[in-house]
């Protein structure tokens, strides 16, 4: 369980699979592999933490991009991911406990913001402009299973967060009543 006002390191290694290597202020929290099909394609991840379960994430099968969902070694599931769209740049997530969204940061630059649709932001990913490493500010309690599945997904679309999104995303997050 990441707790609020923590922080999260990612040093990223690797060109064709990467090795995202997940740090705290307390040292090393684990190693998420992301790999690729033979087209480029990513297909799937697998996460190892230092104490814990290994965590996998695969591809589903569908039309639209970033549908994929997330299990435990075990097969029980935590969580899954869908894009409504193919120009919309919002990602949304379904975990057991509550649904969250992602959304590009407000400013220019390469980051992502995930949000519940009551409570409003949970944590924030910061990605270096041109470097490979990122930095994950949690602003709530939020599970780390579903935090790294967030960092996940968010190396899949780290160019599309180049240009602003909304300013809120409270208020984006929460439909209008009507």
């Amino acid at each position: 369980m990441a707790t609020q006002n923590q922080q999260y390191s990612f040093r990223v290694s690797g060109l064709w699979n990467t090795r995202h290597e997940v740090s705290d202020a307390d040292g090393p929290v684990g190693v998420l592999h992301v790999r690729r099909n033979a087209w480029g394609r990513i297909d799937e991840g697998e996460f190892r933490p230092e104490k814990g379960e290994i965590l996998r994430i695969r591809r589903e099968p569908g039309l639209l991009r970033g549908q994929f969902s997330f299990w435990t070694d075990a097969r029980e599931w935590l969580g899954s991911s869908l894009r409504p769209g193919l120009l919309r740049r919002e990602i949304q997530l379904s975990t057991g406990s509550k649904p969250l969204r992602m959304f590009a940061s407000p400013g220019f630059g390469r980051g992502w913001r995930i949000s519940a649709p009551r409570t409003g932001e949970v944590a924030s990913i910061e990605r270096t402009a041109f470097g490979r490493g990122a930095r994950m500010e949690v602003g709530r309690r939020a599970d780390l299973e579903v935090l790294i599945f967030a960092y996940f997904l968010s190396t899949l679309a780290g160019w599309e967060s180049w240009l602003p999104g909304p300013q809120s995303a409270a208020s984006e997050a929460a439909p209008a009543a009507g």
